[in-house]
């Protein structure tokens, strides 16, 4: 798990060495706090993100919370799906549209930082930490934009399966995830 002491300049939290990572990272000309607005707006995913299409609170056995229990805290279920990838908004090819079953340990809108472990796999077999950071950075003439930093440790056996299969198309996929947010977050 991430530790808090030892926070990089990029607003990430040093998270233990994995078997595989994926990042991204990129300058948004927009407030962090309508970024912010736009990366917890779940439901508008599929308008504007390539990679994740749609996410949901569920409860432990996936099943979707009523609409007015779909505000995000410390401890509940995420179910993300459709994934793709790579990153399209086409409809899923040859393998289909990827999942994944997460468990939110850090929401602060405060400090524009959000976190997810895997709650899918044991521990000992799969174990992922996903974070999503809003730092603000001031351009040469002190216009303020923010920088959009996500990053995710993948550890365990199926990590090194899930690096060869799909390791690349996730790193596209956070890519186009970033430059989606972007576009989407510059032109609100």
């Amino acid at each position: 798990m991430a530790s808090d002491h030892a926070r990089t300049d990029t607003g990430l939290p040093q998270l233990e060495p994995g078997a595989f990572t994926a990042t991204a990272s990129i300058v948004i000309d927009a407030p962090r706090e309508v970024v912010w607005k736009v990366l917890m707006d779940w439901e508008s995913y599929h308008e504007w993100n390539p990679f994740v299409r749609k996410q949901c609170l569920t409860d432990a056995w996936k099943r979707p919370l009523p609409e007015e229990q779909q505000r995000p805290s410390v401890g509940d279920y995420l179910y993300i799906y459709p994934v793709h990838i790579p990153p399209s908004f086409d409809s899923p090819k040859l393998l289909g549209a990827s999942s994944t079953f997460q468990r939110i340990t850090v929401l602060d809108s405060h400090s524009y930082r959000c976190s997810w472990v895997s709650a899918e796999y044991p521990k000992w077999m799969l174990r992922t930490e996903r974070w999503q950071v809003l730092v603000e950075v001031e351009e040469g003439d002190g216009r303020k934009k923010t920088r959009y930093e996500t990053k995710e440790v993948f550890n365990g056996p199926l990590a090194y399966v899930v690096s060869a299969i799909v390791g690349d198309g996730i790193k596209k996929g956070f890519v186009a995830m970033a430059e989606g947010l972007k576009r989407r977050s510059e032109s609100v």
